[in-house]
């Protein structure tokens, strides 16, 4: 099946969704948005056989991306990669940590794209907007956390205009949904989502690849 679709998902903790690390097809996908999304394409696409593969790693900025394109993205052959990335390198700025002295985002993403561009010219782009809501570790220092995490949203849906990507917004989504339940019931620590953030996203994305130009 040469033509065989191959949607990539990569990002930290949110798109990790404690996958399997085995080939055991019951938890390979996780349970993040990428599961959801993965479900119903194998459903509506089951005559292709669409592979769908999350490489995501909790814990993950993006500068961790960078360091491992090769042997999680590129060496993959993806028709599609999704990247959702941020909330970690805003984690470890807003806190002050060693690892987030130099803030490292916007170089690093460029890097992941123009890499991407070079070596898989093809291949079609989604860049996930990163997102929090004003409860959990966010909410301790929300004004810290919300300038950092405009920036970076403003980058994303930069780069994405920049390199040809679906731009997938879900912040303001996420804002909206706060008006039919609280923050936590979306994500229940401000930045990790629950079973229904993971829904708000995986509608989120299905709307804007497939009520774009872009095909898959």
């Amino acid at each position: 099946m040469s033509d065989r679709t191959v949607i990539l998902f990569q990002g930290d903790s949110i798109t990790d969704g404690a996958r399997g690390r085995s080939d055991d097809p019951n938890h390979i996908l996780g349970h993040s948005y990428a599961y959801i999304i993965g479900a119903r394409l194998g459903y509506e696409q089951a005559e292709q056989q669409p592979l769908i593969i999350n490489r995501g790693i909790s814990g993950n900025r993006a500068s961790d991306l960078y360091a491992r394109w090769n042997e999680d993205a590129i060496s993959l052959q993806p028709s599609l990669i999704s990247m959702l990335i941020g909330v970690n390198d805003a984690w470890r700025t807003v806190n002050g940590e060693t690892s987030g002295v130099t803030d490292r985002f916007e170089r690093a993403y460029r890097h992941v794209l123009e890499e991407t561009k070079e070596v898989l010219p093809q291949a079609k782009l989604v860049l996930c907007e990163p997102f929090i809501l004003n409860t959990g570790a966010p909410a301790s220092n929300w004004e810290a956390w919300s300038e950092c995490l405009t920036a970076y949203q403003q980058t994303v849906r930069q780069l994405a205009e920049q390199y040809g990507a679906i731009f997938v917004p879900l912040q303001a989504a996420f804002n909206e949904a706060c008006t039919r339940a609280e923050a936590s019931y979306w994500l229940w620590d401000g930045v990790h989502p629950t079973a229904a953030g993971h829904e708000l996203i995986a509608r989120q994305w299905m709307d804007q690849v497939f009520g774009s130009e872009m095909k898959i």
